[in-house]
């Protein structure tokens, strides 16, 4: 079966196609290790990992040169499809448990990504500023804005399911952010597939 992102992404080079094709066995062999990916999405890995990542894509397409950090990434995402789509922006993909980093640094240099550095931390321990945040479902986005407040310079990018009127009303009654500051994408209207029915992109400008 023809792997799905070449569906909504017919246009990516030789080397990109590669690197794409290469992760479902690179993540296979390291989750026999390091479980970071359950079996059953595993089953759907290009899916419900790698097109869900670059959802992304589809709301912002970054500049070369810009900075993105990926914080509670995981074993990878969505900072590494971004980083294999985007090979001239700067990724750092950042986590709090160490074995989840092991797995980035794994696939990340089995991919040779030179764009892809990776830290072990918390990220409000980190000293410097990225022009973007990006972020998949880690977290209440009550607790993730205050966490990565003084971290990025342009906007964070979550990608969260569900109704989330509650969570974001609740933000701007916090004061955390100003209503007109957030814009909400619905996957769907990009990707067909069910399994985005309810699944959002959510930008929240500087």
């Amino acid at each position: 079966m023809e792997n799905i992102i070449y569906k909504y992404f017919p246009n990516l080079t030789e080397d990109q196609r590669a690197k794409f094709d290469a992760l479902e066995s690179l993540y296979r062999d390291w989750n026999s290790k390091i479980n970071v990916i359950s079996r059953k999405d595993m089953d759907s890995f290009y899916l419900h990992h790698v097109l869900h990542s670059l959802a992304i894509s589809k709301m912002i397409s970054f500049s070369d040169g810009a900075t993105v950090l990926d914080v509670g990434t995981g074993g990878g995402f969505p900072g590494i499809p971004l980083a294999i789509l985007f090979p001239n922006v700067e990724f750092t993909l950042c986590d709090s448990i160490g074995k989840k980093i092991k797995v980035v640094e794994g696939v990340a240099t089995s991919l040779g990504l030179k764009n892809v550095k990776w830290v072990n931390a918390r990220v409000e321990t980190l000293p410097q500023k990225f022009d973007y945040i990006v972020s998949r479902a880690v977290t209440d986005l009550s607790n993730f804005i205050p966490w990565v407040k003084n971290s990025y310079k342009n906007g964070i990018i979550y990608l969260k399911g569900g109704d989330l009127k509650e969570e974001i009303e609740g933000c701007c009654r916090a004061k955390m952010v100003e209503k007109d500051k957030i814009m909400i994408f619905n996957i769907q209207d990009w990707f067909t597939e069910e399994f985005f029915e309810s699944k959002k992109v959510i930008f929240i400008a500087r």
